[in-house]
């Protein structure tokens, strides 16, 4: 069976098409959500783009391997080459193993010190659109804006049409491809037509959008004014949210090029296809930009989608734990028996039962403007984050699906806050999470 690993970056669940929440269009993906199993409460374990990584590498916790944070911004700790994953694994049992995109899965080596060959040359693709299109200058900052740049010769398009060469040479015998686009990370340039797809008056505001942060912690006002974002309004931030889709069909399109590969080649029906984020992005909602210093489910809430020979395709209710889940889900689909701990869960224990967590658990540590560490613990009605330096944070699910009101003063949900507490500090332990234990864990669940 051949492996096929495609990763997004920064993609919400709600706005991929089979999630029937906003008009977003994404008929390749949608095509594999249809096929396989399609997890509607995937969350991923951080919300940070290295770490998110590691833990799809890994298999385990990011935190309790001291990925922190994104390596190339803070200096942190990482996996480990000398370690054995499930990609060593595969090339030890003779698998060709190819890596196309941007390597962020460990400070500690590259994608050839993992067992990758390099696939997409990012080195030379950029010197071609230099020499190609020369200086470009693109407005709007972080924004957003239209590319010049014609689709077939986006970085999106290139790591996609570089992977089905690779599905298309290796026919025949057994491979594995991680396909990691870096898209739609902001700031979202999309290219004609799909930078034209979404007109700004049409998209409605985010469920979290007009949060007023009362009661919240300080650390998300700071996130606004440090980004200048104070009194941005909707009609502002639509157009954002126009180029964010725009970039996310444009991913899609990218992504069928990789599956058209599959069907030209007739090896759809032996290969397993994951595809997943490393987690959302705001784009506007809660009066932010991008992902840190929050767990909302704008950022932590991701597509997970798996399909394989022989599973039955299904929309999963359970919560799965996205990137903690890939690792043992090759091993097991493969056949192959895990050489070290594992965190998550095979995709088809939720199918068959074997598992049916009630509640998904998330961390973070801050990043961009200085560290904040958080931890979280979401089930369907509610959802509690310790945070272990300023004031927690509780939401009712059930009146409050934008996450705008903090409850977590309010004594009516004081019991409710003492169980999630408790369980989330449970699942912190078995994760190896360096805040579980000690003199400052008896504060989660208090919501002080």
């Amino acid at each position: 069976m051949n492996v096929l690993f495609i990763v997004t970056d920064q993609l919400r669940y709600d706005c991929v098409g089979a999630a029937g929440i906003r008009p977003v269009k994404t008929p390749h993906i949608d095509r594999l959500a249809a096929e396989g199993l399609f997890f509607e409460n995937a969350y991923t374990p951080l919300p940070v783009c290295a770490p998110s990584r590691q833990a799809m590498l890994t298999g385990v916790q990011p935190d309790c391997i001291g990925a922190l944070f994104n390596y190339n911004f803070i200096n942190t700790r990482g996996a480990d080459p000398a370690v054995p994953t499930w990609v060593s694994e595969l090339k030890k049992r003779g698998y060709r193993c190819g890596f196309a995109g941007h390597w962020d899965a460990s400070p500690n080596g590259n994608e050839n010190a993992f067992g990758y060959e390099m696939v997409f040359d990012g080195t030379a693709w950029s010197k071609e659109i230099g020499e190609k299109y020369g200086r470009i200058d693109y407005p709007n900052s972080w924004f957003g804006c239209s590319n010049p740049i014609a689709f077939e010769d986006t970085k999106t398009y290139r790591i996609c049409e570089s992977s089905a060469d690779f599905i298309r040479k290796n026919a025949g015998s057994p491979w594995h491809i991680w396909v990691d686009i870096t898209d739609p990370h902001l700031p979202c340039r999309p290219s004609a037509p799909f930078d034209t797809m979404y007109r700004p008056e049409d998209i409605e505001p985010w469920p979290g959008f007009g949060d007023t942060l009362e009661g919240k912690p300080y650390i998300q006002k700071k996130q606004i004014e440090n980004w200048h974002l104070e009194g941005r309004t909707w009609e502002e931030f639509s157009v954002t949210a126009a180029y964010y889709y725009g970039m996310i069909s444009q991913t899609d399109a990218a992504i069928g090029r990789v599956l058209d590969a599959l069907d030209e080649t007739s090896q759809a029906d032996d290969t397993l296809v994951i595809l997943l984020a490393d987690h959302g992005d705001t784009s506007g909602d809660h009066g932010m930009m991008d992902k840190h210093y929050i767990l909302y489910d704008c950022v932590v809430h991701v597509p997970f989608i798996v399909k394989a020979p022989g599973i039955k395709p299904a929309r999963i209710s359970s919560f799965a734990c996205s990137s903690l889940d890939v690792a043992p889900t090759v091993e097991k689909l493969v056949g192959m028996e895990a050489e070290s701990e594992r965190h998550g869960r095979p995709a088809t224990d939720y199918a068959d039962g074997t598992a049916s967590p009630e509640y998904a658990v998330f961390s973070s540590n801050g990043q961009q403007f200085g560290l904040f560490t958080q931890r979280g613990i979401r089930t369907e009605k509610y959802k509690y984050i310790w945070n272990l330096t300023d004031t927690d944070e509780f939401y009712d699910l059930t009146v409050d699906p934008g996450e705008k009101v903090n409850r977590a003063a309010d004594p009516a949900y004081k019991d409710v806050m003492k169980d999630l507490g408790a369980r989330l500090i449970e699942e912190l332990k078995r994760r190896r999470d360096p805040f579980a234990s000690g003199w400052i864990s008896w504060q989660c669940g208090e919501g002080r």
